[in-house]
C-alpha cells in the first residue's frame, strides 16, 4: 500500500494518505486499519481518520510516541507500507438521532471527525468539543468547524482559545442542553473515562472507542479484551465503539501501560540505532 500524501502538521503529529482501493470502498466512520511498516515489524491499530472512496484512499493520523509510529513518520511519500489491513470493527452507528455531541482529546481529534460529519450529514445537530494540551497540539480545526454545528476549542494551558479540559466543556453543555440524545468520545483513555463519569451524572448515553493493544484484529488472539458490563468483550470485533459508562476503566488502563518499560527500551534503541546511522 503507498503513501501518496504526507503532512507534518507538529513536531510529533502527521496525516498520511494511503493508497487501499479494497479498504477505502467499504470503510465506514469509526471502524479502524492494523498496518505493519516491513517484514519484521509489528502491527499497530489506527483509526480511520478520513477516506475517498472515489480515489481509493485511506487517511491516518498518528503521533509519534513509539518505535513503530517513529519509524512510520520516517516514512515518505511513494513508499509502500508492507501491509495494510481494514476496516476493521463494527462503524459508528450513524442516524438522526436530534443533537448530539462529539469530543475529540488530542489525535482523538482525527478520529471522531468522520463521525461527527456523518452525524450532520444525517441530519443531526452536532455540537463539537476538541481540545489538546497546547494550541500546537490542536488539530483539524477547521474540518471539526465546518462538519459541527457548533464547536468549542479548549486547551489545557489555556494557549488557545478557552483553558481548560473537554470534559469540563461537557459538562457545561450538558447542563445547558438537556435535549442530547447521545454522546461520543474519542482520546486519552483517561479522558474517555471522565468524560463518560461527566455523561453519566447526567443519565446521557456515551459511545467511546477503545484503543486496545491488539495483533491480529479479528478477535483470534485476545490481546484486545477488554470488560465491559461485566462480560469480556474483544475491541477488534466486538467494538471498537462501547457505552462508556460501563467499561471497567482501571483494568483497561492498566492493561495499556502493560509494556510500557518494553516500549521504552525499544525506543531508545531505535533513537540509538539513528545516531549511529
Amino acid at each position: 500500500m503507498k503513501i501518496v500524501r504526507k503532512e507534518k502538521w507538529h513536531d510529533t503529529i502527521y496525516s498520511m494518505w494511503i493508497e487501499a482501493p479494497y479498504v477505502a470502498q467499504t470503510a465506514r466512520p469509526g471502524q479502524f486499519v492494523i498496518l505493519i511498516i516491513d517484514e519484521k515489524g509489528e502491527r499497530i491499530p489506527l483509526t480511520i481518520a478520513d477516506y475517498d472512496q472515489e480515489k481509493e484512499l485511506i487517511q491516518i493520523v498518528f503521533q509519534t510516541v513509539g518505535t513503530t509510529t517513529m519509524k512510520l513518520a520516517q516514512m515518505s511519500e511513494g513508499d509502500r507500507l508492507y501491509s495494510f489491513v481494514g476496516p476493521l470493527g463494527n462503524p459508528s452507528r450513524i442516524e438522526k438521532y436530534g443533537t448530539v455531541v462529539t469530543v475529540g482529546g488530542g489525535t482523538g481529534i482525527a478520529c471522531v471527525y468522520p463521525i461527527t460529519r456523518a452525524l450532520k450529514e444525517a441530519g443531526n445537530e452536532v455540537i463539537a468539543i476538541i481540545g489538546a494540551r497546547t494550541r500546537d497540539l490542536i488539530i483539524m480545526e477547521n474540518d471539526m468547524r465546518k462538519a459541527s454545528s457548533k464547536l468549542f476549542v479548549t486547551t489545557d494551558d489555556g494557549s488557545y482559545m478557552r483553558k481548560g479540559f473537554v470534559t469540563e466543556v461537557l459538562d457545561e453543555v450538558l447542563q445547558k442542553e438537556s435535549d442530547i440524545k447521545k454522546i461520543w468520545v474519542i482520546g486519552p483513555a483517561i479522558m474517555m473515562k471522565v468524560a463518560s463519569d461527566v455523561a453519566k451524572k447526567h443519565s446521557k448515553e456515551v459511545i467511546v472507542s477503545l484503543n486496545a493493544m491488539m495483533v491480529d484484529g479479528t478477535g483470534m488472539c485476545g490481546t484486545c479484551r477488554v470488560t465491559v458490563g461485566g462480560k469480556t468483550k474483544f475491541a477488534c470485533v466486538d467494538g471498537p465503539e462501547f457505552e462508556g459508562s460501563i467499561v471497567d476503566w482501571r483494568e483497561f488502563m492498566n492493561r495499556l501501560s502493560r509494556y510500557n518499560q518494553l516500549e521504552k527500551q525499544s525506543l531508545e534503541l531505535y533513537k540509538e540505532k539513528l545516531q549511529k546511522e
